[in-house]
């Protein structure tokens, strides 16, 4: 990443992404002069925005604003909130690339409209359809904010204090690890792909907003190679990797070696690899290698690998010495959408799917997207279904997006990847923040689960991975719905032709009716042992209920494999 060639702060993002507020915060704190483009136009012209738009048209107020862009830019120790259209103008992003430290503030839709419902003083926004409009700026303007950002910052949030914070720690970082990791890393890079080297996109921060638990998600490629990024995240001087036998021999020594080379300890702890290996065994194995490394309190226990290595792990740093600090480094497209992301941590029983563990938020989330390169096809599937679940409980428009992109995601494309990742996380994290403990809006991610689990469970642990039980699951919950009367049997298709085209199976296995309510009888959703599914009131949106026996029983009839024994 840049370094700041002018000690100057550049940020760029659409209209009511928080540029102003958060850009005169961020200039407080680092005693910097705050300018927002926008406002010096004013202040020059004697004329507002929108009054400049009407006499004398868009294209003069481009001609303006690049001029401004032009001359702030030279000047030193200075925070720059841009106009959204900014970046249109090719020399302006060159100049703001060059001259600073570029930061998109980077927003949902929903949330700009909720910022900017009564602002009149946005010209763009005056049409009958401001939605169509935000969703068309944002298509034309955010490769280019991503072109030349140096930071990606969420700014979904309601605590802005706590944007400034991540901004003023990712530069920080920036500042500290820039002369060391990032030239052994260009050197690395150089060596081996001189090509590629130089066009790294930036990473996506995110942010899990829990008071004092508040942590970062960062998503990205290449992000193991940032030694400074995960040694930033561990204060005492000694780390526990935990790791299973798959993942070890891919990153472990990576990992391994940046935190040594920043003077950590590190204590390498190797799993089994797999679902069946996600218990009380596996945790004493933790126990034990902490326990004769003499780990302390202090020690950081870092999560290399899928949902099981985070879910044990994540267990394990919760119960040893009654709380230690953890990190999650998910390299599994499952783990980086879901399971690394809320705090759930825990092990399987033989009675049911994490049965036992503990809500214990991590310090940080680092999601690799570089890892993915490596998963298996199968394993790649098993993590669509939780970008499914997303878009079919909570987000409408994220699910048509994903109908229309599948192919590019099980193709790996890279941006419809890097999309998915970072949606899926924001909308788990803006649910985790409402409801951390599942006292009622989180339970909605299990869409799909009750099934899920009873499959995982009634197979045996390891015979269908997590995702390919809650593929299936949710086509049973869709089924479920529609036979309750909260959807549409053309929406129960669409439901499970995207199953299927992830690569997810959509038929369950036959484990008999009764076996089939014995197993999701054993659900901590439940209460008062009735079983609680969730369910599609429509598409988008959830319904927690119970569900008449002859109905489920009913679902169970038209979802189940008869014809195996």
């Amino acid at each position: 990443m840049p370094h700041p060639k002018n000690n100057n702060i550049f940020l760029v993002g659409l209209m009511g992404a928080g540029k102003t507020t958060i850009g005169r915060q961020l200039a407080r704190k680092l005693g910097m002069r705050f300018v927002d483009s926008d406002h010096e136009i004013e202040a020059r012209t004697g004329a507002s925005i929108p009054w400049i738009f009407e006499i004398e048209g868009e294209a003069s107020f481009r001609r303006r604003e690049a001029d401004m862009i032009r001359e702030l830019s030279a000047q030193d120790g200075l925070v720059l909130a841009t106009g959204g259209g900014a970046v249109m103008n090719p020399a302006s992003r060159a100049l703001l690339a060059e001259r600073g430290t570029v930061v998109y503030l980077r927003a949902s839709i929903g949330s700009i409209l909720q910022r900017t419902a009564h602002d009149k003083n946005r010209p763009l926004l005056q049409t009958a359809d401001p939605r169509a409009k935000l969703e068309e700026l944002l298509a034309q303007r955010d490769p280019l904010y991503r072109e030349i950002a140096d930071l990606v910052i969420d700014t979904g949030r309601p605590n802005v204090q706590s944007m400034v914070q991540i901004i003023l720690d990712q530069l920080a970082a920036q500042e500290a690890a820039h002369a060391a990791a990032h030239a052994a890393y260009l050197a690395r890079r150089l060596a081996s792909d001189p090509m590629n080297a130089m066009n790294q996109p930036a990473p996506t921060i995110l942010n899990v907003e829990l008071g004092e638990r508040s942590y970062p998600i960062t998503i990205g490629p290449k992000l193991l190679d940032d030694g400074a990024l995960l040694a930033r995240h561990i204060d005492g001087g000694k780390a526990a990797i935990v790791t299973n036998t798959t993942v070890a021999p891919l990153y472990l020594a990576r990992v391994a070696g940046a935190l040594r080379a920043s003077g950590r300890e590190v204590v390498e702890i190797i799993l089994p690899d797999g679902e069946e290996h996600k218990t009380w065994q596996s945790l004493n194995l933790v126990f034990d290698a902490l326990l004769e490394h003499k780990c302390d309190r202090k020690t950081t226990i870092v999560a290399l690998g899928g949902g099981v290595i985070g879910d044990l792990a994540g267990f394990a740093a919760s119960s040893y010495m009654r709380g230690v600090p953890f990190v999650q480094v998910p390299t599994t497209l499952l783990s980086q959408v879901d399971s690394s992301v809320g705090g759930k941590t825990g092990i399987n029983h033989p009675l049911g799917k994490n049965m036992i563990g503990a809500f214990y938020q991590p310090r940080a989330v680092i999601a690799d997207t570089a890892t993915l390169d490596t998963l298996p096809p199968r394993e790649l599937a098993a993590g669509l279904a939780e970008v499914i679940k997303h878009g079919a409980i909570l987000d409408a428009a994220y699910f048509d997006w994903i109908e229309a992109n599948i192919a590019k995601l099980v193709a790996r494309e890279p941006e419809a990847m890097a999309y998915a990742i970072a949606r899926s996380c924001e909308i788990k994290a803006e649910v985790v923040r409402k409801d951390e403990r599942e006292g009622g809006l989180r339970a909605v991610l299990n869409f799909g689960h009750t099934f899920g689990h009873a499959i995982e469970a009634g197979l045996g642990f390891g015979t269908w991975l997590h995702g390919e039980a809650v593929g299936c699951g949710m086509v049973m919950a869709a089924d479920l719905s529609a036979r309750l009367g909260l959807i549409d049997a053309a929406t129960v298709q669409r439901v499970r032709k995207l199953v299927e085209a992830a690569g997810l199976p959509t038929v369950a296995p036959d484990l008999g009716a009764e076996r089939w309510i014995e197993l999701m009888a054993v659900d901590k959703k439940n209460e008062g042992g009735a079983i609680k599914f969730i369910l599609l009131k429509p598409l988008g949106s959830p319904s927690i209920t119970t569900v008449p026996p002859e109905i489920l029983k009913a679902t169970l009839a038209a979802c189940v494999d008869t014809t195996k024994e």
